[in-house]
């Protein structure tokens, strides 16, 4: 897998898992626990995106 094509796998990742924070956020049955989790997973995959971009 080169790179530009692992940076756009991540970037999807990123992008979903910010549309499922924004519906766990809306609906009453999500933990805040899960929640967390998710925009902490969230945070992980920004940083890798960053790393990766900058070099």
């Amino acid at each position: 897998m080169s790179l530009s094509s692992h940076l756009e796998e991540l970037k999807k990742k990123h992008e979903s898992l910010s549309t499922a924070v924004e519906h766990a956020q809306r609906s009453p049955g999500i933990s805040h626990t899960e929640i967390t989790q998710m925009k902490k997973q969230k945070l992980r995959l920004k940083e890798e995106i960053t790393r990766l971009s900058v070099h």
